[in-house]
């Protein structure tokens, strides 16, 4: 992978997204643990700012939010609103709310996926919970990677903060 060529020693975890197959792998130590069904962007992927496609590229887990939270949980600005997303308005309900657990991504390579207007960290892309669980496994999101609610609350418990993201687009 391109670990080598960045400079970055390997992580104990692994996840490998593939945009076209919808889906995320996870590795443990080499070895492959499981594979996540996954919602990518509804637009072509794309690093570009305002573009709301799925970056690609290596990234890092930068930061776990919502630890100990309720399934479902809503969460505006990465914090928590106290409700879950059945509780919220119908209205809002209609949305592709965030929910459950937040993995923020950081991109790794600059002039792809850091820096400039293509930098992962400042677009606010994260692997994330969603309220419309009928649409993993196909895109549908604004740019970010969407579990099902289960699964993100799994992934989190699994992997660190400096565990490695690879997302290719085939």
């Amino acid at each position: 992978m391109k670990l080598n060529s960045l400079g970055l020693n390997p992580s104990d975890h692994l996840l490998l997204g593939n945009i076209d197959k919808q889906e995320i792998v996870h590795f443990h130590q080499g070895e492959s643990v499981k594979c996540y069904a996954m919602s990518s962007s509804k637009q072509p992927p794309s690093c570009m700012e305002n573009s709301l496609g799925t970056p690609w590229g290596l990234h890092v887990i930068c930061e776990k939010i919502g630890e100990g939270q309720n399934k479902g949980m809503v969460f505006e600005g990465r914090i928590p609103i106290g409700l879950i997303a059945n509780e919220c308005s119908v209205e809002k309900q209609k949305r592709n709310l965030i929910t459950s657990r937040i993995l923020r991504l950081d991109g790794l390579e600059l002039g792809v996926n850091r820096g400039g207007s293509m930098d992962t960290y400042k677009r606010y892309v994260y692997i994330h919970g969603t309220n419309h669980e009928e649409n993993i496994g196909s895109p549908a999101s604004s740019g970010c990677l969407q579990l099902s609610n289960d699964d993100v609350i799994e992934m989190f418990g699994e992997v660190s903060v400096g565990t490695h993201l690879y997302i290719q687009q085939k």
